[in-house]
């Protein structure tokens, strides 16, 4: 990656409370926070990052723990391959939740991939029937209201009711696990594509970091790494199609909320994306407006936690997108389709940005460092002790 430092972090860094994790060498994962550009490993005073989100002092320890210095962030990105000293993913042992289809957009293109069977070609005369049928414009609807059963019952009578529909427009959203904890990927890193995947894409999402007692603590960028063709053909294959080895990404921190950055800033973000190709100079930018989802991201974390359901290792939620490629790519009226090499960057101004580069799941670095790993090192460290 040759990104600078300046253009992978929030436009107000200087006052941003921004913690992460980071591979040391020698040593293993550690929490870090970055100060004044310098990352500092605060481990010693919180040894996982689902500890600190728990902790009620935990903008005090980002702002003052003193711990070791590793170098400018710019050291680091710049030595990650010869030291060994990188950034991971921001989150540890939390849970890697994610809401789907919580854009109008995306509901439209998830019941066309439905409709296609898993098939791209079926794609641009589905889309032009549906939008006939029902429009292009479903943001209106108040999910679980009465237009919105109003709407299911003449979509049911047209044929065209689906999955997909029903929590897109219900009153029950779609809430399912994206990957394991400690599976996700960070700044710099491959995502992954599963082998039999031929109609897939990026979607660029925020990320809201939630500890035990359902409380949001800060945010991140997601890449929620989209197999069109697997999950088309069968809503039953969500989970084969979502959660495969380097299939989800986060970073590069997790930004704290503060007076200076709160849910109102997410609820008012705009996500941009850009897709680079390596080997035909492909490029398609686009944008999720945050102001467009259907159902308010704290509605969203109410239906994934509560008293049907706890998560005491806190967890990530993916929010969705309304992103959806549709450019043909290889040929017309093909669409959108990854090719390896990808470059993908997310960004938004009070999150920076996350870059990754695309390759297949099977063939990028394994995920063998899991929470036993994780235990086993803090343990060697003498890292372990009585959550606070």
């Amino acid at each position: 990656m040759t990104d600078s430092v300046t253009s992978i972090l929030p436009v107000d860094a200087e006052r941003a409370l921004l913690v992460g994790r980071a591979w040391r060498a020698g040593a293993g994962p550690s929490v870090v926070v970055l100060r004044q550009g310098q990352v500092i490993d605060i481990s010693a005073h919180v040894a996982t990052m689902a500890e600190l989100l728990e902790r009620a002092d935990a903008l005090d320890i980002a702002r003052n723990a003193p711990g070791d210095a590793l170098g400018t962030l710019a050291e680091l990105l710049a030595n990650a391959k010869t030291d060994g000293t990188r950034l991971l993913a921001p989150n540890d042992l939390q849970a890697i939740k994610a809401c789907g289809v919580t854009f109008a957009v995306s509901l439209l293109e998830r019941v066309i991939e439905e409709q296609a069977k898993g098939d791209p070609a079926r794609a641009g005369e589905l889309r032009a029937a549906m939008q006939e049928c029902i429009g292009d414009d479903l943001s209106a609807i108040k999910p679980g209201s009465p237009a919105a059963d109003k709407l299911k019952q003449d979509l049911i009578a047209r044929g065209l009711w689906s999955p997909y529909m029903e929590v897109g427009i219900g009153p029950d959203a779609e809430v399912f696990s994206k990957s394991q904890p400690m599976s996700a990927v960070g700044f710099g890193a491959d995502v992954g594509l599963h082998p039999d995947s031929k109609w897939n894409n990026p979607e660029p999402e925020i990320v809201l970091a939630v500890n035990s007692r359902g409380e949001v603590r800060g945010a991140s960028l997601g890449n929620d790494v989209n197999l069109r063709d697997i999950e088309g053909r069968s809503a039953l294959l969500l989970g084969k199609a979502k959660d495969n080895n380097a299939s989800c990404a986060i970073g590069p921190f997790i930004r704290l909320f503060d007076e200076h950055f709160t849910i109102d800033t997410i609820r008012n973000a705009e996500v941009s994306m850009l897709i680079e190709g390596a080997d035909d100079d492909f490029h398609l930018a686009g944008a999720s407006r945050m102001c467009e989802i259907s159902r308010d991201p704290l509605d969203l974390v109410g239906q994934v936690c509560g008293k049907h359901h706890q998560y005491p290792d806190g967890f990530m939620l993916f929010l969705g997108t309304m992103f959806s490629p549709i450019k043909d790519r290889d040929a017309a009226g093909a669409g959108f389709t990854h090719h390896l090499g990808d470059r993908v960057s997310i960004s938004t101004p009070s999150l920076g940005r996350l870059v990754n580069e695309v390759q297949r799941s099977d063939e990028v670095a394994p995920w063998t460092f899991g929470v036993r790993a994780l235990f086993d090192n803090l343990a060697r460290r003498g890292l372990l002790r009585i959550a606070q």
